[in-house]
């Protein structure tokens, strides 16, 4: 039995598991979605959650801190700068799993490990607002030409 062993080794040494989760957590920050299984996510939500909340508080300790983890300088900037500035005000839970069916070879269970407060969800609903907005516009000059 598994019982209270604190975390899922998912079948990987010590040095792998620390890469995966290393790599995983950078690919996350960048995109702010990841499609993943459902065993990786768990694990990875426990690592980012706490280097999200380690970047609402930007200092140089805390940068050099999280840069042990993320492997992208660029990355970092990000994380520091917009996703820590975006969840000051939340307590915790930055990040959702979502369920999104089997995979086909395995039949894995796929899930997609994304940041609560995803920009490009805020963009692309603006994007279709300002759509909505230009195709009402044409329809209003073409109705009023007539």
């Amino acid at each position: 039995m598994n019982h209270k062993k604190g975390f899922n080794k998912l079948n990987r040494n010590a040095s792998h598991r620390k890469a995966l989760m290393r790599n995983m957590m950078t690919v996350l920050f960048k995109h702010e979605r990841i499609v993943t299984t459902k065993a990786k996510a768990l694990e990875v939500r426990r690592f980012a959650e706490k280097e999200i909340t380690r970047a609402k508080v930007d200092s140089v300790h805390n940068r050099r801190l999280a840069a042990r983890k993320i492997m992208d300088e660029a990355v970092l900037v990000k994380l520091f700068q917009d996703i820590g500035v975006r969840m000051k005000d939340r307590p915790g839970g930055y990040t959702r799993v979502l369920k999104i069916g089997f995979r086909k070879q395995d039949a894995a269970e796929m899930v997609v490990l994304e940041l609560v407060d995803r920009k490009a969800d805020d963009e692309k609903n603006a994007k279709k607002a300002a759509a909505k907005a230009k195709k009402a516009e044409k329809k209003a000059a073409a109705a009023k030409a007539e």
